[in-house]
């Protein structure tokens, strides 16, 4: 174990999330060949294996569950010397993981250019997942800081809101409800929706929308990825509910349209939440000081027509 080192065990601690190389090699910025190297050398360090292949399938052996336990407390234990370090250098210089839902994607990758321009010699590193995946990642301080719209309940976090999410239902240029105004929330009750995947935001608001006004409307569909979504919605297969934040283009071109339903706009917030128990480093409160001072401002040079 003495020859394992830390590249390693980041490697495989996100392949066992994954159990797949492939999305592995992505979020590490890496090729597949070179993920499976690193797994490779690791089982040799360890002496047993700790991924079990049968197909296409990927599985943690025993050995592979308990050394991920302690991969995780070495990498939190590395991070938090970091962070120490950081703060006796000062907050121009440092690294930060930051996890954003999918809808964040359209304005959070702005909002890092805008503070590069602050802090340059700031290192930032950024992952994409449902509010399910952010809140394991959190837990097993994965990353620093988390933009979502809802905050974990299970955790214990400082979460803090700083700009409006309104969420509408979302129609084709050519559905037929789109020249109807004040339409009733029963009247949705038949018409087909395209979802996301189970665990996002999205979804669960959705969801908790559709109990109040107690409507089922059914499900044709269900996707993790929002511009399917709307490839889906504009080729008028169905509805669906969305952050307006996701559609400044489509609704600006008139591919999409927002549907004027009584109870709509959901007006939902972002936040950026980070663990509680965790002192976050200078770079990472930096960050956390530009998003709360300035993401409001940002949102809105963006999406204005999204207020």
């Amino acid at each position: 174990m003495l020859n394992v080192s830390l590249r390693q065990l980041r490697t495989f601690v996100v392949a066992a999330r994954h159990l797949n190389f492939a999305r592995a090699a992505e979020e590490l910025h890496l090729t597949a060949p070179a993920v499976s190297m690193q797994i490779r050398d690791l089982e040799t360090a360890v002496g047993l294996p700790v991924l079990e292949r049968s197909g296409r399938t990927m599985s943690l052996t025993t050995t592979g569950e308990y050394l991920l336990v302690y991969a995780r407390r070495v990498i939190a234990t590395m991070k938090e010397a970091e962070d120490t370090i950081a703060r006796l250098r000062g907050v121009q210089v440092g690294r930060i993981t930051i996890g954003m839902v999918g809808t964040a994607q359209y304005f959070v990758p702005r909002m890092l250019a805008q503070f590069r321009k602050h802090y340059p010699g700031i290192e930032v590193r950024l992952t994409v997942g449902n509010r399910d995946q952010l809140d394991r990642q959190l837990h097993d301080r994965e990353i620093d800081l988390a933009i979502m719209g809802r905050p974990p309940r299970e955790l214990d976090v400082r979460s803090e809101a700083f700009a409006a999410n309104p969420l509408a239902v979302i129609a084709g240029a050519d559905h037929p409800l789109v020249n109807e105004r004040r339409i009733l929330p029963a009247r949705l009750d038949r018409e087909l929706f395209i979802v996301r995947e189970s665990g996002s935001g999205t979804r669960t608001a959705m969801e908790a929308f559709f109990r109040e006004q107690r409507i089922a409307p059914p499900a044709i569909m269900e996707m993790s990825s929002n511009e399917t979504i709307k490839q889906a919605v504009i080729a008028n297969m169905g509805l669906t509910l969305l952050s307006l934040h996701t559609l400044g283009l489509e609704l600006q071109a008139g591919q999409l349209v927002m549907l004027d339903v009584n109870g709509l706009p959901l007006q939902r917030a972002w936040h950026v939440v980070n663990l509680g128990s965790l002192s976050l480093s200078p770079a990472a409160n930096a960050f956390r000081t530009f998003v709360l001072e300035r993401g409001e401002r940002l949102l809105h040079s963006m999406f204005g027509l999204a207020r």
